[in-house]
């Protein structure tokens, strides 16, 4: 499936990432984590602004209070105003781990926010963790030895959390208490070698309980069904495909950013869309995140 794919930014970023629809601002945001900004599009004007950061952001998600973001910066959890720069520092992220930083985080249909670390130190160590921010701003660990935390999103209902480990190119569901935040039984939704060329990194899923996982190094975004089987390929002209969001009013269009993080100027040659935000109109709608709680 790659007919109606679009080119709606050809910014380039270096690993643009944490992408979501904001329904409080009409825009849609994200972040290019080593260059330290945030952006946010206004679809219907095409109006792009560009937020600089005060470090690397990994994922953020808007507060209900509209007053900025909860944000995971590389060293921890933060509240941010990008409009007024003020920040908040709520918890340091595995300071006794010197090569982890946060990186994919989402919200529960509750509004508490769960984000997974990356460790940036080499060799495929499962050393980082999985924690909960509840609305109170208390920070839980979920579980650990992680090596890369992607894929981060919910069922409709809530009841599942979908979860990625780029280094084990493996997608997991854990049943999950809306109620009190805590995760019941794993089972492996996807296991990607030899069935796909990539490792998955961000997700999203849609009104129809489908997850939208973008392949890094597959040059696709692959629907899978909630039992585990491929239902759609999005092709894309660039080999780093980073994290899928449904946005737009009607949460009908299917925004993909994408990296040259890593990448040879050969390979950029060979692939000069890297970096760039794509858009497609799948023919189903997304679900709308729950704003931070906190």
């Amino acid at each position: 499936m790659t007919s109606g794919l679009e080119v709606v930014v050809e910014g380039g970023n270096i690993l643009g990432e944490g992408i979501l629809w904001n329904e409080a601002d009409g825009r849609l945001w994200w972040t290019d984590i080593e260059s330290c900004r945030l952006f946010a599009l206004e679809p219907r004007s095409g109006r792009l602004e560009t937020v600089e950061a005060p470090e690397r952001v990994g994922s953020f998600a808007p507060r209900r209070d509209g007053k900025g973001f909860l944000a995971a910066f590389a060293s921890g959890f933060a509240l941010w105003d990008p409009a007024t720069g003020e920040r908040h520092d709520l918890h340091a992220f595995e300071a006794h781990q010197p090569t982890t930083r946060l990186n994919d985080g989402k919200t529960d249909r509750q509004g508490r926010f769960v984000a997974g670390g990356f460790d940036e130190g080499g060799g495929g160590r499962h050393v980082s963790s999985v924690v909960r921010v509840d609305p109170d701003l208390t920070v839980t660990e979920l579980f650990d030895e992680v090596g890369c935390a992607n894929g981060l999103c919910f069922s409709p209902d809530g009841r599942t959390m979908y979860f990625a480990d780029s280094t084990r190119a493996e997608i997991w569901a854990f049943g999950y208490d809306g109620e009190t935040g805590t995760l019941g039984d794993r089972r492996t939704l996807a296991a990607l070698k030899g069935r796909r060329p990539g490792s998955p990194d961000g997700s999203c899923v849609d009104e129809e309980g489908c997850v939208w996982s973008a392949e890094w190094d597959g040059s696709a975004v692959v629907r899978w069904t909630p039992e585990g089987e491929i239902d759609r390929v999005i092709e894309l002209p660039v080999p780093r495909p980073t994290c899928p969001a449904f946005g737009g009013p009607g949460l009908d269009t299917l925004y993909i950013t994408t990296a040259r993080l890593w990448m040879s100027e050969d390979q950029v040659a060979k692939a000069p869309l890297s970096g760039a935000l794509f858009a497609i109109k799948p023919g189903v709608r997304g679900v709308p995140d729950a704003p931070f709680a906190g």
